[in-house]
């Protein structure tokens, strides 16, 4: 399966979470058409974003996470954002900023711009990665909100990141605290205010310091399934990964069991908003 789909034994919550980024299930074909060793492959996933939002169907929301990594396919991207710097026969049709630096649906580069491969791909390839993983994880994340507001009248996407320690001083250039979390909504174009409010109410009152939409405003998730005037809000969260793990080893690091700990208080928070939509500042 392209994907692990947990659900609560009783759905109780207009909450739903997906974690798109920490797939960790690397095709050993793959492996061996990569330049890169097993370690640099991996920087750019979201390791264990996936684990720290497990409480996720015991809080009563369904969890959604991608089993296929990252550098093998990016299902934070349209399936049309096609690279043809690596794959032959594609023709560029619009500048696009993601697929330009190599971060396109099936990825050029990994972080710091490491290339990923030798030589080109075949459209044959990539077109079977969409057909096989993309396609698969959107046709169940669709179903799974359209079930959701279905039963609740509304539904509020958490898309689960994590962002690099060091992404975090483009924010900051040495001015103000560095925020431990991001939220991007699009600038409000894929979520209501009032859903953000509540979201980054439930990080802070665990500690966390929130910014907002900089370095990270939203990808393609957001852009695409948030709806706010359809009562469909989706934000996009990015963790400091130095919060839990080595970002040099991607190892879960000494505070790992205290950080999950923390993040299952919010997960808490956020599903009983969604439960019975009470302004957490109020609780």
């Amino acid at each position: 399966m392209p994907f692990r789909l947990e659900m609560p034994e009783s759905w109780t919550t207009s909450v739903v979470f997906a974690s798109p980024h920490s797939g960790r299930d690397y095709p050993a074909a793959f492996l061996r058409a990569s330049v890169l060793d097993e370690l640099a492959i991996r920087t750019s996933e979201d390791a264990f974003v996936d684990v720290i939002f497990g409480a996720a169907p015991s809080c009563g929301a369904p969890l959604l996470a991608a089993r296929a990594p990252r550098a093998f396919i990016d299902l934070n991207r349209s399936a049309d954002e096609l690279d043809p710097a690596l794959i032959e026969d594609v023709r560029r049709v619009t500048h696009n900023p993601r697929v330009t630096s190599g971060l396109g649906v099936v990825p050029r580069v990994v972080a710091n711009g490491r290339s990923i491969y030798g030589g080109k791909l075949s459209l044959r390839e990539a077109e079977d990665r969409l057909v096989r993983y993309w396609h698969p994880y959107h046709a169940r994340l669709q179903a799974l909100l359209e079930a959701c507001h279905a039963r609740f009248g509304k539904v509020v996407l958490i898309d689960c990141h994590s962002m690099p320690h060091e992404a975090i001083d483009s924010i900051c250039h040495g001015r103000g605290p560095r925020p431990d979390v991001v939220l991007g909504d699009r600038f409000g174009a894929a979520a209501g205010s009032e859903v953000v409010e509540e979201v980054e109410a439930a990080f802070a009152s665990v500690g966390l310091s929130v910014a907002r939409n900089a370095p990270f405003a939203g990808a393609f998730t957001a852009q695409h399934y948030g709806r706010p005037s359809r009562a469909q809000h989706v934000v996009q969260v990015e963790i400091d990964r130095a919060l839990y793990m080595d970002e040099k080893t991607i190892r879960p690091n000494a505070d790992f069991e205290a950080f999950k700990a923390v993040i299952t208080k919010v997960v808490a928070l956020l599903t009983a908003y969604g439960a019975h939509e009470i302004p957490l500042a109020a609780e």
